[in-house]
C-alpha cells in the first residue's frame, strides 16, 4: 500500500500550511504514540472558507466539504508535528457542527471529514467518531474537526 504522502500526492492533494492557532495553544500535541491536534476550522489561506450555521447559511453537502478542509487541516498539524507518513491509524475523530434549529444530520456532515481520512490512510483510515451539533463556534465557522491518531514509536 502507498505511503500516506503518496497517497496524497495520488489524489492531488497538498496540505496546506498550518493554520495559526487563535489562542493559547499548539496545533498539535505528542504524547507517546498518539497525536492529539486542536480543533481545526475550515481555514483556506487564513480565512475562513463559509461561515454560519448548517441547515440555514450553510447546506449539509457544503458543510461536509468544509468538514474535508478541517480534516487537511489537522492533517498539515500533524504532518509539521511528526510527518504525516508516521500515522500508523486515524483513532478518533471529534467533529463539531454550528447547527441551525432542528438540524440533525450532524454525522453526514462529519462523513467529508471520515471520508478524506478513508481515501488517504485506507484501512488505518477507519476510526471512532463523535459529531456533535452546537450552538455557534470560534468565528462563526459552521464546522470545527479534531483528531486522534497513532503514530510509529520513532
Amino acid at each position: 500500500m502507498a505511503t500516506p504522502a503518496e497517497r496524497l500526492a495520488e489524489l492531488g492533494i497538498t496540505l496546506p500550511s498550518v493554520a495559526t492557532p487563535a489562542g493559547s495553544y499548539v496545533p498539535a500535541r505528542r504524547t507517546g504514540s498518539l497525536v492529539y491536534t486542536a480543533g481545526q476550522l475550515p481555514l483556506v489561506d487564513g480565512k475562513l472558507a463559509a461561515t454560519g450555521k448548517v441547515g440555514e447559511e450553510v447546506s449539509p453537502e457544503e458543510a461536509a466539504k468544509l468538514a474535508r478542509i478541517c480534516a487537511l487541516n489537522a492533517l498539515a498539524a500533524i504532518d509539521n508535528l511528526v510527518g504525516i507518513d508516521a500515522v500508523t491509524g486515524i483513532v478518533k475523530v471529534v467533529g463539531f457542527v454550528a447547527s441551525a434549529a432542528g438540524f440533525t444530520a450532524q454525522a453526514g456532515v462529519l462523513n467529508g471529514a471520515s471520508d478524506l481520512l478513508g481515501e488517504v490512510f485506507g484501512e488505518a483510515g477507519r476510526h471512532a467518531r463523535s459529531a456533535v451539533g452546537v450552538a455557534e463556534l470560534p468565528l462563526a465557522a459552521p464546522v470545527e474537526v479534531e483528531l486522534i491518531v497513532e503514530v510509529d514509536g520513532s
